[in-house]
C-alpha cells in the first residue's frame, strides 16, 4: 500500500469557530464530531482535525484549489472582510502573488494560522 497522509491535528482556540471558518472559505462542511475532534474533510481524503487548545502555536496550511474555487474562496474572503497578503510574512496586505502559472494568497483564521489558497497552474 502507498503511504497517505490521512489526517493531521490543528489546535485551535475554539475548534467550533476555526472549523466552520475554514470550511466556509474552501466551501466545505465540516464532518461530524469524532471524540475530541471536529473535522473538515479535503477532497485528497486528507481531513483536518480540530481541535480545541488554550495556546496553539501557529502553523500553516495551504490549500490547492482550481481557478474557479480558488476565485470563490477569495471572493468569501472579501466579503467577510478577512484581511488577505501576498505574502508568508505578511508585509504585502490585499495581495496576491503569481508564479509559475498559480496565483495564491495568505489569510489567518480565527486562532492565527497562516492559511494559503493557491490555485492549480
Amino acid at each position: 500500500m502507498a503511504v497517505e497522509l490521512n489526517h493531521t491535528i490543528v489546535h485551535v482556540r475554539n475548534q467550533q469557530e476555526s472549523a466552520e471558518f475554514v470550511a466556509d472559505i474552501l466551501g466545505l462542511e465540516p464532518e461530524p464530531r469524532w471524540g475530541p475532534f471536529l473535522p473538515v474533510q479535503l477532497a485528497n481524503h486528507v481531513a483536518l482535525d480540530f481541535m480545541d487548545h488554550p495556546d496553539p502555536p501557529m502553523q500553516h496550511y495551504a490549500f490547492k484549489l482550481s481557478g474557479d474555487e480558488w476565485e470563490a474562496a477569495r471572493r468569501r474572503l472579501l466579503d467577510r472582510h478577512v484581511p488577505t497578503w501576498g505574502d508568508p510574512h505578511m508585509s504585502e496586505p490585499g495581495g496576491v502573488y503569481e508564479v509559475g502559472g498559480e496565483k495564491g494568497t495568505y489569510f489567518q483564521e480565527p486562532s492565527g494560522h497562516l492559511l494559503e489558497i493557491i490555485t492549480d497552474a
